[in-house]
């Protein structure tokens, strides 16, 4: 009993707690809960600011402190996190600028654009890195998009959205990591690499490495190529829907199956119009669902691979690799979708998107921070760099063949019975 109860005290399993404490105030507190400004142009927006940094310092610390780390440890954890927060509200700020804001680029993008800068232009000191913590505040993130992904709604253009999905994520997935042995990438780094471009980007790299017990290192890598590729998608998805006179909603699918950030999804299907956003969101909607499904699956791989091979993993073992952030993201939707009315989940909904984005955008200050542009493209990286982008091209025709079967045909035809 006591070995059993003894896992709870784990790392994995104290940043679900803390996930769940966050989702526990967001449905308490819906109208209170602070979030990052999008301006600050008023006394309300600095208070704002101000309680959300004092939200996070004090969710940092204690958190810390749970997972073993002494008061003495955490001294230079208010400093720095106050640096990386005036980043990310500078990220915030430039996201809208009318400008920018027009050009679809996300709060997330500038965040990591900021963090690099300060890690390629200068030494970032030990101080600093006390509150460096991207993976924490990226798990805190996944556990409120669980809160976002309302069941009932995928019922519609989600049942087809998880076809297309199923369809999609094995296929590129398989594919992602056969080209990535067949040019000798390293089985972490390929399995991230498979993950990242097959299921939902920077969350399922960040799960694929919580799973494998991934080098940081390269964790960071991949999320910083995912980041840089979905910049150039978001723009070229739309143009080539329109040149190929694809549909709304096969373009919508194509595009949510494809770009693997979900704000670059909504920016992209916007400039498609017609309501190809909204399909596009459900898709990915729908790819983030799977996650928990590719997590257990990664997991039983990896525990295979872990064993002799004519020895069985034991289902010990699968749980132990299996990321428990992962079942608080999954537990998060069922609860936001089956214990609350229609109306109040889509509010909840709307405060756990926003934390969902204010946690994402502090996360990837900490992986710009933590990443130098001649780790992404030394020599070392180029054969990674490759394999991405070779997956990414074929998820890209496959995704849209894929697409126009279920959506422009399977769906019509179904509806039209």
């Amino acid at each position: 009993m006591k070995k059993w109860l003894k896992q709870f005290a784990t790392e994995d399993w104290i940043i679900v707690f803390a996930g769940a404490v966050v989702l526990l105030l967001a449905a308490l507190f819906p109208e209170n809960i602070p979030s990052l400004p999008k301006k600050l142009a008023t006394a309300s927006d600095w208070i704002n600011a101000g309680l959300m940094f004092v939200f996070v310092y004090i969710l940092t610390v204690v958190t810390s402190l749970f997972m073993g780390k002494k008061p003495k440890d955490l001294i230079w954890v208010l400093p720095s996190l106050l640096v990386i927060f005036v980043l990310t509200i500078a990220a915030q700020l430039t996201a809208n600028i009318p400008v920018v804001k027009e050009y679809g680029f996300e709060a997330v993008f500038f965040s990591v654009i900021y963090g690099l800068i300060i890690s390629n232009c200068f030494r970032v000191p030990q101080w600093l890195k006390a509150a460096v913590q991207s993976e924490f505040y990226i798990k805190i993130g996944i556990i409120c998009l669980g809160a976002t992904i309302y069941f009932p709604k995928l019922m519609g253009d989600g049942a087809f959205g998880l076809i297309q999905a199923l369809v999609v994520v094995f296929t590129v997935w398989y594919f992602a990591f056969w080209i990535g042995k067949k040019m000798k990438v390293d089985p972490e780094m390929g399995t991230m690499l498979a993950s990242a471009v097959s299921i939902c980007g920077v969350s399922a790299a960040i799960a694929t490495c919580g799973v494998i017990k991934g080098d940081n290192k390269k964790l960071s890598y991949v999320v910083s190529l995912v980041l840089i590729v979905a910049v150039p998608m978001m723009y070229l998805l739309p143009w080539l829907a329109g040149l190929l006179g694809l549909t709304p909603d096969v373009a919508g699918a194509w595009i949510g199956g494809t770009i693997d950030t979900t704000g670059a999804v909504g920016a992209a299907g916007e400039l498609v119009g017609d309501g190809a956003e909204d399909i596009a969101v459900v898709v990915k909607s729908a790819q983030n669902v799977l996650l928990g499904v590719a997590a257990f699956f990664i997991s039983l791989m990896w525990a295979y691979q872990g064993t002799h091979k004519d020895e069985r993993p034991t289902a010990g073992v699968i749980w132990e690799r299996f990321p428990k952030f992962v079942l608080g993201m999954v537990i998060a939707s069922l609860v936001f979708s089956f214990c609350f009315e229609p109306a109040t989940a889509s509010l909840l909904g709307k405060t756990a998107k926003s934390l969902q984005g204010s946690f994402f955008s502090i996360a990837f200050v900490c992986i710009g921070l933590e990443t130098r542009f001649k780790d992404i493209f030394g020599k070392e990286n180029r054969v990674p760099l490759k394999v991405f982008l070779t997956a990414q091209t074929f998820n890209i025709f496959v995704t849209l063949l894929v697409a126009y079967l279920v959506f422009g045909l399977l769906k019509p035809w179904i509806l039209g019975m």
